[in-house]
């Protein structure tokens, strides 16, 4: 197996770069739930106002994604990347400072606005800097910031919360912000092909360029399916392993630590194996043993703790592990000119799907007179009639060739002999 070692320097240093700081993104969206017990009791809201806190940063995150496709490819991806992680930052350190409620939502909200653009333009730049033949590689070591933050960051940022209040979190969280962008100054390339297209156009033409490409529609679908999979189950399974399967309070962490820890690996075997295997069969082959762990996941009954942790370990390696070569093909589908538009409309069909694909699988589950939760089963069979479908339709992408993307970093030109 190849290892990130063996990438050539300037992208090794550009996509360790682009991993911490997505690794800060995500740590800063996950830690929020953890620390729910202590903003209820703190700032005396009821859990919906809590909730209301936690979903206000990912409808941000949504809605930034359709202002900044007005925007984004009419500046040079990294000045605009490392603006907006600038702004992130400051906004997370809001949150650590802020007194009142109503303070931290606002600021919550702001994280989420320069967050979801942030995010989009890192998968953007992965896109334009990084071949197509090599792109499933380094989507996985991106994306294996996921999984660190589980390991990691999130464990981290509770340990200052309970030792030094829940503010802790969020300043530490602001300040190696801060440190990462001052090493992007130095280590990020400068992006600017798609400055040098020659296209003169009005504010929200690129817009129409990207809805009017059936390439693009079709991408955009293959993503609302992606996401709608794992999304119809995800966000009931601590609720499924406590309520059902005898799963204590305490032993969730166990959990989330052994699928960190193994997605940390396979995200990036899975980018290696997408490059040599070609992305469309690594996805299709991926796609079917998910689908095998979600239906087995939701129709488990209580079992041992080991035969639990490998089930759930499972899940996060494969029902994630469609991701890395599922994002290289939905970045290898845009028109390289519009590319941080097409990503910044493709994060907002992210957060819809997720938020939709939740509420569906909300009203599918419900509680006996026991206090178990019944139905997850469908919310599983759900998941896989979306998966036969994205199996389906990942045949149906137009994987394009990228311009030069750079200047004054030499990268190859992509390939498409692994599109779809």
């Amino acid at each position: 197996m190849q290892k990130t070692t063996d990438i050539p320097l300037n992208e090794r240093s550009l996509l360790l770069t682009l991993a911490a700081i997505q690794f800060t993104y995500i740590v800063d969206f996950m830690v929020m739930m953890p620390l729910g017990p202590q903003f209820t009791r703190l700032f005396a809201i009821s859990d919906a106002q809590f909730g209301l806190l936690v979903s206000a940063y990912t409808l941000a995150a949504g809605a930034s994604g359709v202002i900044a496709s007005f925007f984004v490819d009419r500046f040079e991806r990294k000045t605009l990347l490392l603006w907006m992680y600038g702004a992130f930052a400051l906004a997370t350190l809001a949150c650590g400072l802020s007194p009142t409620y109503w303070l931290l939502m606002a600021s919550r909200i702001a994280a989420g606005l320069f967050g979801g653009v942030m995010g989009a333009l890192v998968q953007t730049m992965v896109a334009d800097a990084i071949p197509f033949e090599r792109r499933g590689r380094a989507m996985g070591i991106v994306m294996s910031a996921f999984s660190l933050a589980t390991v990691a960051g999130v464990p981290a940022s509770l340990w200052l919360a309970t030792h030094f209040g829940w503010h802790a979190s969020f300043i530490a969280i602001a300040l190696a912000s801060f440190g990462i962008a001052a090493v992007g100054l130095r280590t990020l390339p400068r992006l600017d092909a798609h400055l040098r297209s020659g296209r003169v156009a009005h504010a929200g033409a690129d817009i129409v360029t990207v809805l009017r490409d059936p390439a693009h529609r079709r991408a955009f679908a293959f993503t609302a399916l992606l996401m709608s999979t794992g999304f119809t189950t995800i966000p009931f399974l601590t609720i499924f392993m406590t309520s059902n399967l005898g799963l204590a309070q305490a032993q969730v962490p166990l959990v989330y630590l052994a699928g960190g820890v193994a997605t940390f690996f396979s995200a990036r075997a899975f980018g290696v194996l997408s490059d040599r295997w070609g992305k469309v069969r690594t996805f299709r082959a991926v796609a079917v043993v998910a689908m095998l762990v979600l239906l087995g996941l939701t129709y488990l009954p209580p079992v041992p703790l080991w035969v639990l942790i490998t089930m759930t370990t499972l899940f996060f390696v494969f029902v994630s592990g469609r991701m890395v070569p599922g994002m290289a093909l939905i970045t290898g589908s845009s028109a390289p000119a519009v590319r941080g538009t097409f990503m910044s409309l493709n994060g907002t069909v992210q957060s819809a799907s997720m938020g939709i694909a939740s509420m569906v699988g909300g009203m599918l589950i419900g509680r006996d007179a026991n206090g178990l939760v019944t139905g997850y089963h469908h919310n599983g069979w759900i998941a896989v009639a979306l998966s036969l479908l994205a199996l389906w339709w990942v045949g149906r992408l137009q994987v394009r060739a990228a311009a030069p993307a750079t200047s004054g970093v030499p990268m190859p030109a992509a390939s498409e002999s692994q599109g779809a």
